[in-house]
């Protein structure tokens, strides 16, 4: 058996909380994964996982868990230290980033970086989903909104302001809502990662409240609700990185922006080690003095006089 092999597919299971979804993420079968916990729990002597749904980890499982990420980490930071990589602004570098913001904004802004550093090849993919860093599949993840608690490192970029839309077509047939209680009687646009039940927090008085709207549309990704808002399907929870272009040509009007809800923050996200690898710290750097703070779609809508942020 490879124990590092065996090792590190453990720890991507138990993070995946799900044998197939670990093999997905680690470009493997099923079959394979399962066989190399199984050798592993075979080598220890002990069960490591109560396969069922949801898959759990048992008592030695979490014990070795937290050993093993350690170890993991430790063998990752000595390769990349004898590469050299860690010393120097070579090598790849992997970025997960939101489908919407990299095509509204981080494309130009990823780009000028790879042209400054022709010694670092950038990786980069799109998707809406939270990639797992700590399975080595990625660097780098940019992620919106508020952020758990966890062993990672978070920078933040900029804030990430939200705002509740819809064209001025659905508001004239509709009625412009003025609190959020009128929620109820509109068509609701929702995204499923953040308000997959058609619950929405909008602060009242100063603490948040949750509010049902009716639901009209549910979808993943950004630039299809604010699709959907434009074509006056209904009400959406916007970032202002992606309405903001709609807002200012007239397509898309904010409103009960007295009841903001809150985007949390635009932030890098990374695995602890003992020292920053410079080609992540310098990503970071350049992302944050080329968004700025407040970020330049933002500058665009105060200017505007659209919007209060």
């Amino acid at each position: 058996m490879n124990k590092f092999s065996d090792m590190a597919t453990f720890v991507a299971v138990v993070e995946a909380a799900s044998i197939s979804e670990a093999a997905r993420r680690l470009g493997a079968t099923k079959s394979i994964v399962s066989e190399r916990i199984t050798q592993l729990e075979r080598y220890l002597g002990c069960a490591l996982l109560e396969r069922g749904r949801p898959l759990r980890t048992t008592e030695p499982g979490l014990v070795f868990y937290k050993s093993a990420v350690q170890i993991l980490e430790e063998v990752e930071f000595a390769e990349e230290s004898v590469r050299d990589v860690q010393s120097s602004l070579r090598g790849a570098l992997r970025i997960v980033v939101p489908t919407s913001l990299l095509a509204s904004h981080l494309g130009p802004v990823l780009t000028t970086f790879a042209a400054r550093h022709p010694d670092l090849c950038l990786d980069v993919e799109a998707q809406n989903r939270v990639g797992n860093l700590q399975d080595g599949q990625y660097d780098v993840a940019i992620r919106t909104g508020e952020l758990p608690d966890s062993r990672l490192v978070a920078r933040t970029i900029t804030a990430n302001h939200t705002l509740v839309c819809a064209s001025p077509a659905y508001l004239e047939k509709r009625g412009t809502p003025t609190h959020p209680g009128d929620l109820i009687h509109h068509d609701g646009l929702n995204n499923c990662n953040f308000e997959p039940n058609g619950m929405w927090s909008l602060m009242v008085d100063g603490k948040y409240r949750s509010f049902r709207i009716g639901r009209r549309m549910r979808a993943d990704s950004g630039a299809v609700l604010l699709e959907a808002v434009r074509a006056g399907l209904g009400l959406a929870i916007l970032p202002t990185f992606l309405a903001a272009d709609s807002i200012l040509a007239g397509d898309v009007v904010p409103v009960l922006q007295d009841y903001a809800p809150c985007g949390g923050r635009i932030s890098a996200v990374y695995r602890k080690t003992v020292g920053t690898p410079p080609r992540i710290k310098v990503l970071v750097d350049h992302l944050i003095e080329e968004i700025g703070e407040p970020a330049r779609w933002d500058t665009q809508l105060i200017n505007s006089g659209l919007v209060r942020i």
